[in-house]
């Protein structure tokens, strides 16, 4: 019975989402439009999350650098260092590792501070004053993200890039240019287009579940701990399921 019961909470949980991506849609392209929350969720979830998205992504960068290079020079191809860094990177570590991350910065803010204004009652007040709650509380952070996202993983890329090239100087000597030229030209247009393709996907999925998780809280204080900490575990998963989905496409298409 507990397995039934979990069951049909997931496919509950499921059908819920779906009902709120689909009020999104029928919410977003109607008029009134509010830019000017749009533009204040933007600087809220792009500027205040590149800190940290820089930070890791320059430690992403490094490590991975240094890491790579023992298990290179074993196979005689630490000249390919650049390469399989910059591929790696662009493709797949940095759009997966900088989403994970504003899933728990983003994803968990917004499951809060929704889950606060309507445990006390603000979202209903708005109602009541004939304000349109979903229209300006959660088109608006669902499209920040959704927009901001891909911009963070361009700028993961740019940094975590660099992080590798200073990486392969700690206990190797490669100049700037030839560097870069490796990186370049070990990249293409099918692995650039499909990685950024996918960030926004998960932008959406962030931005989605945790306008859900805090729109629908309650219980008080407690259900808003809840609602935060639900959002970055389901967004975190469905992280993974578009990352697996998008895979399997792009190898369908030929793209790998």
């Amino acid at each position: 019975m507990k397995d039934v019961f979990n069951i049909n909470k997931t496919l509950e949980e499921v059908g819920g989402i779906s009902r709120f991506a689909a009020r999104f849609f029928r919410e977003g392209f109607k008029p009134r439009y509010e830019f000017g929350e749009l533009i204040r969720q933007c600087f809220w979830v792009g500027y205040k999350s590149l800190s940290l998205v820089g930070i890791t992504a320059f430690i992403m960068g490094l490590v991975l650098t240094i890491q790579s290079r023992p298990t290179l020079i074993e196979f005689g191809a630490e000249s390919m260092l650049p390469n399989m860094v910059g591929i790696s990177l662009v493709r797949e570590i940095s759009p997966v590792i900088t989403a994970l991350i504003c899933a728990g910065k983003i994803g968990s803010g917004m499951g809060a501070e929704l889950g606060s204004m309507r445990v006390t009652e603000q979202i209903d007040a708005m109602e009541v004053s004939g304000t349109n709650p979903f229209k300006y509380l959660i088109v608006t952070r669902i499209l920040a993200t959704t927009l901001m996202l891909p911009v963070l993983v361009n700028l993961s890329n740019a940094i975590s890039l660099y992080g590798g090239y200073l990486g392969v100087n700690i206990r190797g000597s490669i100049s700037w240019a030839l560097y870069w030229s490796q990186v370049f030209n070990a990249l293409s247009y099918s692995d650039l287009v499909p990685a950024i393709v996918k960030t926004v996907f998960f932008g959406f999925a962030i931005g989605l579940v945790g306008c859900y998780k805090g729109y629908y809280s309650n219980k008080g204080t407690e259900g808003v701990g809840r609602s935060a900490n639900s959002a970055v575990v389901v967004a975190s998963l469905l992280v993974f399921i578009v990352d697996l989905i998008a895979v399997q496409i792009t190898d369908l298409l030929g793209l790998t």
